[in-house]
């Protein structure tokens, strides 16, 4: 038996209770969305003007699961959808007027959740780790971007 574990497997996992630790944290702000619509408000206003399904890539889900997401934001005039003047069958999504106030407080979840995790690390080791998982990341967009089998 191996001591160690693979790399790979480390950061999926830590990945996954990340994600858990947020998605309960967004739950106990009671701010009206579940961590799925929270991350899509997110990237709608990372990446404005998108297409759904590549919010959907961005995001690493189904295209319906993120309509789903889409369609509640949308009810609640977090977001709009507009069709898109290149292709009409397409809609491009942004943040809708007055979303702003719901992000800041969605992102004020997730960095209270990051400086608990990591209050036992030094912040120039929280920027070497991050630029080192930024790098990790653009490598990972390359190789998938050109085929690179694993």
């Amino acid at each position: 038996m191996l001591d160690e574990a693979p790399f790979g497997l480390v950061l999926i996992d830590s990945a996954r209770l990340l994600r858990a630790r947020c998605d309960r944290a967004l739950d106990a702000a009671q701010l009206g969305l579940t961590a799925g619509e929270a991350r899509a408000l997110f990237y709608v206003n990372r990446h404005p003007g998108s297409r759904q399904a590549a919010l959907a890539a961005f995001m690493g889900v189904e295209p319906m699961t993120l309509v789903g997401y889409l369609d509640r934001l949308e009810s609640l005039g977090h977001i709009l959808r507009e069709p898109d003047p290149t292709d009409r069958r397409a809609k491009t999504v942004r943040l809708a007027p007055g979303a702003e106030p719901l992000l800041e407080q969605v992102l004020a979840v997730f960095r209270t959740v990051r400086e608990s995790v990591l209050e036992d690390f030094a912040p120039e080791e929280f920027d070497r780790f991050k630029c080192m998982l930024a790098r990790l990341r653009a490598r990972l967009l390359a190789d998938e971007r050109d085929g690179v089998a694993p």
